[in-house]
């Protein structure tokens, strides 16, 4: 998926490597809010698991969202007695705004969160972050809904979260089965794009994090889990339900109007380092030509029904023109955004107006044919009108997909300069605690962009430990609509 902006800037993924004692490779969240009873069992009990059967250096990271009871002190003297464990504390409520705090600022390369009712069997958690680990997968979920799970709960909160999937996939085509499951992970330098351009703070972080992941084309993997219910649960359904419709709504509209600069997701075609070294090879080919035959069929369509009720007032050469004049105009468009991927506004005058080029070019065709079919016979049946134009859309149409991927919607990944430049920090604050540690984040960040461009040309000879390499990736921006 690629907009009219810039390529992406997400790198192939790789194995992590072994890192340095000490050097945590998992960072575990649990944002709390008034958990004073539960928090203390959880975090030893998941440090218990971790320390037996994880592999690698880990750290438990407590997001305190604004808790006016004791958690705050539990959570101090959890971090104080575990060297695994640290705490965060942020001075708003909502779960998405947590998250996004504490990803940001954490050294480790990958990121997960789960729930401090531990609903989830931590035997789940190992499989969760192993594909993000090896490389083969860019986000990691658990997912109660699928064949193989076990999940015991209420029937009116199994028939909630299956109605709400179900709104999901009929209104943005989502094809993950629970967005709602307190139980995921994500690549770091996936979650330094991703994250500014998610919106929500609360609930609904998940899903929209879902969403744009997989439009986006990353890849993401899902693990059945046990799961029981916890009956203590302090969610409000009903407003929740009520949020998430909300966001439904906004990510909807987002997506359609192409506001969202997903292209900055993209992967490299392959993560084998031979494919970075394939040069001029024709990258959705295939894709593109199921979309623009798809699209060129029911353009037919509109341009024969257009023609025939045209032709009903006016002779066959006015008829053609003005029918495949509008046609021309709903091709262009449909195949701008379905077939070459083109989001926004950017470029659209443009386009429009090489379309109109191409459909000069298919006039050209279809009239000359007309007047070789007039000129063979005075008047000709209106059915061999129609055969004749057909034929001639046929040859004009494989000139127009070449015209169009060659000329008006070129792949302009190659070649191209990008230069990184930082979001504005003042969205995505979550708290006094949060502010400094963005910024703390953005003034490291800031020595390894110089380096970044200075070293563009030399990035695949001098590839040093992964783990050190994943650093926050910025990406850029050309205009200031991309953050509505």
């Amino acid at each position: 998926m690629r907009t009219d902006s810039s390529p992406g800037t997400l790198p192939a993924r790789e194995h992590l490597p072994a890192a340095p004692a000490g050097t945590p490779v998992l960072d575990v969240v649990i944002p709390v809010y008034n958990e004073e009873k539960d928090l203390q069992p959880c975090v030893r009990r998941l440090h218990g698991h971790l320390a037996r059967t994880f592999p690698y250096a880990f750290r438990i990271t407590i997001a305190d969202n604004a808790s006016t009871d004791t958690t705050p002190q539990v959570a101090a003297r959890l971090a104080a007695e575990i060297p695994e464990v640290s705490t965060f504390r942020l001075e708003q409520k909502g779960r998405g705004r947590a998250l996004r705090a504490v990803w940001s600022a954490s050294d480790a390369p990958v990121l997960a969160y789960m729930d401090v009712d531990l609903s989830t069997d931590l035997n789940a958690l190992l499989p969760l972050v192993a594909p993000l680990i090896s490389g083969h997968s860019d986000l990691a979920i658990g997912s109660r809904l699928a064949p193989s799970s076990r999940v015991v709960r209420g029937p009116k909160r199994e028939f909630i979260s299956r109605v709400y999937n179900l709104i999901l996939r009929g209104s943005l085509q989502a094809r993950f089965s629970d967005a709602q499951c307190g139980f995921k992970a994500i690549r770091r330098e996936v979650a330094q794009v991703l994250l500014p351009l998610i919106e929500d703070t609360g609930w609904f972080f998940d899903t929209e994090m879902l969403v744009l992941a997989e439009r986006a084309g990353l890849r993401i993997h899902e693990v059945p889990v046990d799961w029981v219910d916890d009956p203590d649960s302090t969610v409000h359904i009903v407003k929740t339900a009520t949020d998430d419709l909300k966001g439904v709504w906004r990510v909807g509209r987002a997506l359609a109007t192409g506001s969202l600069p997903l292209d900055r997701l993209a992967r490299p075609f392959g993560d084998d380092p031979r494919d970075r070294e394939i040069k001029d090879v024709p990258r959705g080919l295939a894709r593109q030509l199921v979309g623009f035959c798809v699209v060129g069929g029911l353009s037919t369509l509109f341009y024969l029904l257009l023609y025939s009720g045209f032709r009903v007032f006016t002779g066959s050469q006015v008829a053609n023109a003005l029918a495949l004049l509008v046609s021309a105009v709903a091709n262009t468009a449909a195949n701008r955004r379905l077939t070459f991927g083109v989001r926004g506004r950017g470029g659209a005058v443009r386009h429009q107006a090489q379309g109109l080029v191409v459909f000069g070019i298919g006039l050209a065709l279809t009239s000359g044919s007309l007047a070789a079919l007039n000129a063979a016979t005075s008047e000709p049946a209106h059915s061999t009108e129609l055969a004749v134009l057909i034929a001639a859309n046929l040859a004009a149409t494989v000139l127009r997909f070449l015209l169009f991927r060659a000329w008006v919607f070129p792949d302009r990944h190659d070649g191209e300069t990008t230069v990184a430049a930082s979001y504005p920090t003042d969205r995505f604050r979550a708290g006094g605690a949060a502010d400094n540690t963005w910024q703390e984040a953005t003034r490291r960040d800031a020595p390894w962009q110089d380096a970044t461009r200075q070293d563009a040309t030399r990035q695949d000879a001098t590839r040093q430990d992964a783990t050190v390499q994943l650093l926050p990736v910025r990406p850029h921006h050309t205009d200031a609509r991309d953050f509505r």
